[in-house]
């Protein structure tokens, strides 16, 4: 494995402080948030952002060099998000040790408990609905929030995500895997970090339980509802027709996955009726079942498609559901022209929108 030098060693200090500055900036700032606008929302993703953002980063990398300012900015996120900080930190140490975390009676372990004590009864004397219909909701979703972002950070081992947006807006959280090889290191130098056998998820943390949907089940959904067929049959086909001027009349189509409900192929019988589709699914029975919508001559493959292998298409057509290195597809494009259905934030060579609704996109790459 390369190795990569911690962030401390590669980035002048000035420019660190003034990472550290706009962490304790934002931290202010969403105390002042909290006040001025108090919503069960806020409480909720305001808990679960902060954790994952400034509360984190302060446990890995102190924003003050001093004993006491740490101190007091360790009570201020208690305060914030209603939990002592010592106790956060000492649990997620404990984590990155793998070992089970134990109880440390600090003098600012006990002033942190007794300052959120004081808020909660605060909040319960003089607030009461406010504290058991917004507060108490609020505080609860955020906690679940972080389990479950916590959970799936690690269920199928510790993953990463890639994702610009998220990491955008939440620091780098998604690079896991660099951050548990070198967990001292600054969150803007974890792109850089380099870790043997890497692995990925196309899902930020808390979004990641959606890879247990099985999208060949919502396919069988379709398959039951003519209403369903009709909307997505227009919904592809419109997105579809955005990227014809540029496909230079295909001839041989492969699509992979074809099979159940065959809406690449039904489209395609109207849009290019001179091509030649083939069907390319694994499963014999999503084939037969696929047969029974098409009213022309389309070739049935059944076996699995290699993404490393070269085909003789002039145009192959990746479906969402695709098991296998959606990335070499991308990088190493096996035709011509290949369009890939992907994620609606996956955005890759000349892309369309197929459906805010459905959450998905359908990207044009070019060998």
């Amino acid at each position: 494995m390369a190795a990569v030098l911690p962030a401390f060693r590669l980035l002048p200090r000035a420019r660190l402080a003034k990472w550290d500055r706009l962490f304790v900036t934002l931290a202010f700032a969403h105390g002042a948030v909290l006040l001025g606008w108090p919503s069960i929302p806020l409480i909720a993703m305001g808990l679960w952002w902060n954790s994952n953002t400034i509360s984190h980063n302060f446990i890995h990398r102190p924003f003050f060099r001093g004993r006491w300012s740490q101190g007091v900015f360790s009570c201020y996120l208690s305060l914030l998000l209603g939990f002592p900080q010592t106790l956060w930190r000492d649990r997620h140490l404990a984590h990155h040790a793998g070992t089970r975390v134990r109880l440390r009676l600090t003098v600012l372990l006990v002033i942190e408990a007794a300052l959120v004590l004081l808020l909660w009864g605060a909040l319960a004397l003089l607030a009461p609905a406010f504290t058991l219909k917004v507060y108490l909701p609020g505080f609860l979703i955020g906690l679940a929030l972080c389990n479950l972002h916590g959970h799936y950070e690690h269920a199928r081992g510790t993953l990463s995500h890639y994702g610009r947006i998220y990491n955008r807006l939440f620091f780098n959280d998604g690079y896991h895997r660099e951050h548990h090889a070198r967990p001292g290191s600054h969150w803007s130098e974890l792109p850089s970090v380099v870790v043997s056998d890497p692995g990925e998820s196309r899902w930020p943390p808390v979004l990641r339980w959606l890879e247990c949907v099985n999208l060949c089940t919502l396919e069988r959904l379709v398959l039951r509802s003519p209403t369903l067929q009709r909307m997505v049959i227009g919904k592809h086909e419109r997105a579809l027709r955005r990227l014809l001027p540029l496909l230079r009349e295909p001839r041989r189509i492969g699509i992979v996955g074809g099979g159940l409900f065959p809406r690449t192929a039904l489209i395609l019988a109207r849009v290019l009726p001179e091509a030649k589709p083939v069907l390319i699914d694994l499963s014999a029975e999503n084939l037969s079942t696929a047969r029974d919508f098409l009213e022309r001559d389309v070739e049935l493959l059944n076996e699995r498609f290699d993404p490393a292998a070269q085909c003789d298409f002039d145009l192959l057509i990746i479906p969402l559901a695709f098991v296998g290195d959606r990335e070499l597809i991308y990088k190493h494009p096996p035709a011509p022209f290949v369009l890939v259905h992907d994620w609606i934030w996956r955005r890759r060579g000349a892309g369309v929108v197929v459906s805010w609704l459905l959450v998905k996109r359908l990207n044009l790459v070019t060998r």
